[in-house]
């Protein structure tokens, strides 16, 4: 992805950042606690998240009692957090891109350095660097996305919906994958590429949830690839998806989500490698 292009893209969700909390999932209860097993980190540790958006992973991690700096981009979207993690005082949200951003004299270093659904945000030629950089000795980085994945048996909706994308030129793109459970592309390649991290955990985690037809749109509303559509574009969608699950017995629909969590311990002496891997793999509709 084109850095202007990712700047403009990343910066799309602020707009809608009530809806990003009320819309996007939560994440499975089972990858929290694989996290923490694997990393070792205890209550009280501080922790540092990357463009935590309104809080879906820091509240998790705030409930068992560990120390949380978050910085996020957008205004809104940290509003939200704030919002929504008040209950938490040992937690903070600070306002910022992480690239530039700077730790203050009175932060210590950080046990574990985390992005949920954000770390591909983030500029590839120096996020491993930065995350390197702000961990303590023997200190983790962990990142991880919420993802569709189509499981055997799973609903024929969304392969159904590609005729209505490809008539607003919105379909995928050739050579496109539609994943199964466990099927998600794994970056253990551009982790080990960066030379400052040792890869010692992947995992992948899957869940369902049901949509009825105005949940389902409120949740494309919050993915980038449908906030930048022309409106004739959004209202032809959104319009089939209502008719088609109006259509259907119960008129709702079943997505699966998928994330495939990586856990990489920092190196004390880093050997730094030709630099990050090239991603492979495309994920229809996700953002």
């Amino acid at each position: 992805m084109a850095e202007e292009t990712r700047e403009f893209l990343r910066a799309t969700f602020d707009a809608r950042a009530e809806l990003y909390d009320s819309a996007r999932p939560e994440y499975p209860a089972a990858l929290f606690d694989a996290l923490i097993e694997t990393t070792g980190i205890r209550p009280g540790d501080h922790l540092l998240e990357i463009g935590c958006a309104t809080g879906k992973a820091t509240g998790p991690l705030a409930r068992r009692g560990f120390r949380i700096t978050c910085v996020e981009l957008g205004h809104a979207l940290a509003a939200v957090a704030r919002k929504r993690l008040a209950a938490f005082p040992q937690v903070e949200v600070l306002e910022g891109a992480f690239e530039s951003w700077e730790p203050r004299a009175q932060d210590d270093s950080f046990a574990l350095v985390f992005a949920a659904t954000s770390w591909h945000w983030i500029d590839p030629a120096v996020r491993y660097q930065r995350a390197h950089a702000l961990l303590r000795r023997g200190g983790h980085l962990a990142f991880w996305s919420a993802l569709h994945v189509f499981p055997m048996g799973g609903d024929p909706f969304f392969r159904e919906l590609q005729d209505v994308y490809d008539e607003i030129n919105e379909g995928l793109p050739p050579g496109a994958v539609w994943p199964r459970p466990g099927e998600l592309a794994e970056q253990t390649a551009d982790i080990e590429a960066s030379g400052l991290f040792d890869v010692i955990h992947v995992r992948h985690f899957d869940w369902e949830r049901v949509y009825d037809a105005e949940g389902y749109i409120e949740l494309l509303n919050t993915f980038s690839g449908h906030l930048t559509m022309a409106d004739r574009q959004r209202e032809r969608l959104y319009g089939e998806i209502r008719r088609r699950l109006g259509e259907r017995p119960g008129a709702t629909l079943r997505r699966h989500w998928g994330a495939v969590l990586h856990v990489a311990r920092r190196r004390a002496h880093a050997g730094y490698g030709p630099g990050p891997a090239a991603s492979s793999g495309q994920v229809p509709m996700v953002s």
